[in-house]
Parts: C-alpha cells; sequence; structure tokens
C-alpha cells in the first residue's frame, strides 16, 4: 500500500515550492558594506575581493543612490586611514572632519533615508593593526574603550543611525551606550559584533582596509587575546547577552557560514535582532571557486545566504548583497 502521505507533493513544481517556502531572502534581509577612500574619483576594485571596490566620497553618493534604487536600505561604512594618520592612539578616529565623519554625512546627504551603520574599532587608525592601543605588548581594554566610545559619538553627531563596535574589547558597549545618552543620543542605535571570531576567513578584508597586524617586536601577531576562540560555543551566548544588558539593540555573529550553530543558539537564548556577517573570506571563496568553473556561482551565493538566513539571522551584512537582490528581484 502507497503511503497516504507522499512529502513530494510539495515539491512538484516551482510554484508549490514557492507558495511553502519557509525562508525568503528579500532586500530588507540585507547591510551593504561599504569601503572608503580619500581622494576624488576613486573606484579601485580590491584585489582579494574581484567585484567589490573602495570609493572615493564622490563615488559613495553615486553608489548609495543606486543601492538606494535596488531596495537596499542600510549600509556599514568602513574607511581606509593613510599611512600618516595612524598612531598608537586613535587620534584621528575621534577627528570631527575625519574620513568616516565626512563619509557618514556624505551617505545622509545623498539619500537621507538610508540607514547608516559605522565600524567602531581602532585596527584602520592602528599602527599596529589592532584594535586597541598596546602597551609592552598588551591589548589595554580600558583605554581603548574610553577612545571607542568618543568614536561612537563622534559618529552620532555626524548623523550615524547605528554605530557598531567590532573591537571586543570588554565593556565597551556599556562605555558607549553611557556617553551617547549623557550626551543626549538617545535614538542612535548600537549593532554589537558580540560573538565575534578570532577567525581565518578576514584576510581580503585587512587587505581592502591595510589593517592587518604588523610584524613587529613585541606586537601580538594576532587578536586571539580579544576576539573569540573558534572552539567555543558557550561563550558566545554569554557575550551577546551581556551585550544586551550593557545596551545593545542587536547582536551580531561573524564570520557567518562556519558559525551557524552559534547563529542559532543566541537566536534561541536572546530576544533582540541577530545578525550575521558573510565575511570576506567566504566571499572570495565563492568567487576564486566560480572563476575556476568549479562552481556555479550564483546558486552557490544564494544557498549560503539563505542558509544564514534560516539558521536565525534577521539581517545580514553581505559583500554580496547587490547581487544577490538583483537575481532575486
Amino acid at each position: 500500500m502507497y503511503p497516504l502521505r507522499r512529502n513530494r507533493r510539495l515539491r512538484s513544481s516551482e510554484s508549490i515550492r514557492f507558495l511553502v517556502r519557509e525562508t525568503v531572502i528579500s532586500p530588507n534581509d540585507f547591510i551593504v558594506p561599504l569601503f572608503i577612500v580619500e581622494g576624488k574619483n576613486v573606484k579601485e576594485e580590491i584585489a582579494s575581493m574581484p567585484g567589490y571596490f573602495r570609493y572615493s566620497l564622490d563615488f559613495i553618493e553615486k553608489e548609495v543612490k543606486e543601492l538606494w534604487d535596488l531596495g537596499l536600505k542600510s549600509v556599514l561604512l568602513f574607511v581606509k586611514v593613510p599611512e600618516d594618520l595612524k598612531d598608537n592612539a586613535g587620534k584621528e578616529a575621534i577627528n570631527p572632519e575625519g574620513l568616516m565623519q565626512r563619509a557618514i554625512k556624505t551617505v545622509k546627504n545623498a539619500v537621507p533615508e538610508m540607514l547608516v551603520m559605522t565600524d567602531v574599532a581602532l585596527d584602520p587608525y592602528s599602527q599596529y593593526g589592532h584594535d586597541g592601543i598596546i602597551d609592552d605588548g598588551k591589548i589595554l581594554n580600558d583605554d581603548t574603550t574610553a577612545v571607542l566610545s568618543e568614536m561612537a559619538l563622534s559618529h552620532a553627531k555626524a548623523g550615524a543611525d547605528f554605530v557598531a563596535p567590532s573591537d571586543m574589547m570588554d565593556g565597551r558597549i556599556f562605555e558607549i551606550r553611557s556617553l551617547l545618552e549623557d550626551e543626549g543620543f538617545h535614538d542612535t542605535g548600537i549593532l554589537s559584533y558580540s560573538a565575534k571570531y578570532a577567525s581565518a576567513f578576514y584576510g581580503p578584508f585587512r587587505d581592502a582596509l591595510d589593517s592587518a597586524p604588523v610584524e613587529a617586536q613585541n606586537i601580538p601577531r594576532d587578536k586571539k587575546t580579544y576576539q573569540m576562540d573558534p572552539s567555543n560555543r558557550e561563550e558566545a551566548i554569554r557575550e551577546s547577552i551581556m551585550d544586551i544588558e550593557e545596551g545593545a539593540d542587536i547582536v551580531m555573529v561573524k564570520p557567518g557560514l562556519c558559525y551557524l550553530d552559534i547563529v542559532r543558539d543566541i537566536k534561541n537564548a536572546v530576544n533582540v535582532p541577530v545578525a550575521v556577517y558573510q565575511v570576506s573570506g567566504e566571499y572570495a571563496m565563492i568567487k576564486a571557486a566560480a572563476e575556476k568553473g568549479w562552481l556555479e556561482h550564483d546558486a552557490v551565493m544564494l544557498e549560503q545566504l539563505t542558509a544564514i538566513k534560516r539558521a536565525g539571522a534577521d539581517m545580514i551584512a553581505s559583500y554580496f548583497a547587490k547581487e544577490a537582490v538583483k537575481l532575486i528581484s
């Protein structure tokens, strides 16, 4: 006797598959990372991220208008800081006329409705390529959080809707939230990189911003004293809950695909939106394999994005956002 229940009935045509689909990707799911450099008429491809670019402010204006027309409503800004402005104190990070601060104003002037999120970390500004101030070979936690809070405040004053601390210093969410409140920026949100792992997938990003840790005596060669151990799972939940208690509005897991178990754990444990960063290494691997003809670029891209959302992501920061939206539209 044939079974009364045949699951394949709900897979028998494209129409029924669309009708019963549980996870659907839309333009509203994406945060678009943007890399910004000084200069004019600059649109330079990042060698390790084929098809992705660094833009000068005049090109950023054009880019965000195109993103908005595609239905993409949020950007996450990163800046490539000139070498002569880097130090071990983050002075340029709090410059009200710095590149980040000008970039925020440029985006807001071009598309006032665009949600602007900003990277809050010292590595682009550090002569050592680290997310914190270094003394005698150690990353100084509290000295760093003091600068990060001032940095976040400068972004809020420039018009940022959300600040996104990506440094993984202890207590930085509390310091940032407290200063924003004291200065009257009650509506400025915090997207916290709560579970950011010391991953090997960040290489192309560091190329994009020239922000890799330097090879020098008495300088840590990696970020393992502040970013999380990839072997740890429960720690991610603790970090996320602590950040929420300190004032985070959204928590993030970074990287994406290798940490989908973490995404689901956090989604089950918290009652705020959960973001995922599909990082540069994940992007570069698909691009490289597709170039070799080893896989179908668009199919794999959409499958990975769907997996990230299915795992529990409410939003995805992805270098594929523009390509994906053009496909699904």
